[in-house]
C-alpha cells in the first residue's frame, strides 16, 4: 500500500491531552487557534468514532539521507522544507492510501467503522504513534522512528476493528541534544518543549501576518519550512530514499533562485502551487517570506526585485519588502526606497526599522 510503518494502539490520550492543554495555557501555539478547539474530542478519540476499538498509525517517507546544510549554503536560492517539495500534498496522498486499506479491510470485514485523519481532525497523533510502536517523540518533539529516522508524514485511523496492540516504543534519545543546538531561533527551550512562536515553520506557514522583526534574521533563506532539527538526528543514519514519487522535488522548491520566487504573479503562484502544501501560505505569504530571505541574502542583485514588490497589491508583501531593502543598505536600495508621500506607513516603518538595525549599536 505504499506506506513505511504501521502500528496498533488502544488509545489512552489522559497523559498527553495534559500536556497539550499545558501547552496551549502557556500560549505556545502561538495564532494556531485550531489546537486549542475540541480539546475534549483530543483527550478522548472515542467521541470521534463510536466503538472505537482501535488506532491504527502509518507512516509515509518522503525523504531520505540528505545534506541539509549544504542546501542551506547558498544565500540565494529558497530552501522549502523536504516535505513540501513535491506535486502531491501529503495529505492526500496518505489519506488516500489509508482510505484504500480499509476498504479491502471491509472486503473481508464489512461491518467495519472507520475514520481516517492526515492533520485534518483533532488527534494527538505523535502520542499515539508512540503508543503504537512507530516511534518516540524526540526532544525536537517531533517522532523519530528507530528503523527510519525522522522524515515521514503521520497518519491514524480510527476503527471499530479490535486489533491486538503493539507495545509502545521507547525513548532512545539519551544524552543527545543534537536537534536542540541546531534550532535557528532558539525554538526547543528545553528537552521535549517546543515553542511554536518561534519555530521558523510557525512563521513561514501558519503565521499570517508580519514575522516579528527580531526573528527575521535567523531565518535565513527558509522560505517555507525548517528542516534543521530534524537534519540533525542521528537516527537518520537509518533513513531510506522515498519510495513515493508524488514527493519528489521540483525546479521550483528543490533550490530556485529567490529573486525568482520574488517575482512571482498570482497566475504563477497557482499554477506552480495549487494542490501542494505551499498554496497554504497563498502567494502573499510565500513572497513575504522570500523578502525576508533576500534581505537576510543582501546582496544588490535583490534590489530590482524588492523595489517592484514595493507597489505590490498586498500590504504584506510591501512591507516586508521594504525591510529588505533596508537590511541591504548602500545607494542602491536607498534610490530604491524613495517612497512616495502616500506609500503606506507601515511600509516606511518597516524601512526605517530595518536601516536602523544595520547601524552600529552606538548611533541605534
Amino acid at each position: 500500500m505504499g506506506l513505511s510503518r504501521v502500528g496498533f494502539a488502544r488509545p489512552d490520550m489522559a497523559a498527553a491531552a495534559s500536556r497539550h492543554r499545558a501547552w496551549i495555557e502557556a500560549g505556545r501555539h502561538g495564532e494556531m487557534a485550531y489546537l486549542a478547539r475540541r480539546l475534549d474530542e483530543r483527550a478522548d478519540p472515542a467521541l470521534l468514532l463510536p466503538g472505537l476499538a482501535t488506532a491504527i498509525v502509518a507512516t509515509q517517507h518522503y525523504a531520505g539521507p540528505g545534506d541539509v546544510a549544504a542546501e542551506l549554503a547558498n544565500p540565494a536560492l529558497g530552501y522549502v522544507a523536504r516535505y513540501a517539495r513535491g506535486r502531491g500534498d501529503y495529505h492526500d496522498v496518505l489519506k488516500a492510501r489509508l482510505a484504500a486499506l480499509m476498504e479491502r479491510v471491509r472486503a473481508v470485514a464489512p461491518d467495519v467503522d472507520y475514520r481516517v485523519y492526515v492533520d485534518t481532525g483533532p488527534l494527538l497523533e505523535k502520542p499515539l504513534a508512540n503508543q503504537a510502536g512507530v516511534g518516540w517523540q524526540g526532544k525536537h518533539s517531533n517522532l523519530i522512528d528507530p528503523a527510519g529516522g525522522n522524515w515521514f508524514v503521520l497518519g491514524v485511523v480510527l476503527t471499530t476493528l479490535d486489533l491486538p496492540p503493539d507495545p509502545p516504543a521507547p525513548d532512545h534519545c539519551g544524552t543527545c541534544d543534537d536537534c536542540m543546538r541546531t534550532c535557528p531561533t532558539g525554538a526547543i527551550t528545553a528537552p521535549y518543549q517546543l515553542d511554536a512562536r518561534r519555530c521558523v515553520s510557525y512563521l513561514t506557514i501558519e503565521l499570517k501576518g508580519p514575522i516579528p522583526r527580531a526573528l527575521r534574521p535567523l531565518m535565513g533563506n527558509r522560505v517555507f519550512g525548517c528542516d534543521d532539527c530534524l537534519a540533525a538526528c542521528p537516527w537518520n543514519r537509518h533513513a531510506a530514499a522515498a519510495a513515493e514519487t508524488a514527493y519528489a522535488a521540483r525546479a521550483i522548491t528543490g533550490g530556485a533562485p529567490l529573486v525568482e520566487l520574488m517575482a512571482l504573479t498570482p497566475a504563477e503562484f497557482s499554477r506552480y502551487f495549487k494542490g501542494t502544501p505551499l498554496f497554504r501560505t497563498r502567494r502573499r505569504g510565500l513572497l513575504r517570506n522570500v523578502a525576508v530571505a533576500l534581505g537576510n541574502w543582501g546582496a544588490a542583485e535583490a534590489v530590482p526585485v524588492l523595489k517592484k514588490a514595493l507597489a505590490d497589491d498586498e500590504a504584506l508583501i510591501r512591507g516586508h519588502a521594504a525591510w529588505a531593502l533596508g537590511r541591504i543598505g548602500g545607494e542602491e536600495a536607498a534610490l530604491a526606497t524613495a517612497l512616495p508621500a502616500e506609500a503606506d506607513p507601515w511600509v516606511r516603518e518597516e524601512l526605517a526599522a530595518a536601516l536602523l538595525s544595520t547601524l552600529p549599536p552606538l548611533l541605534q
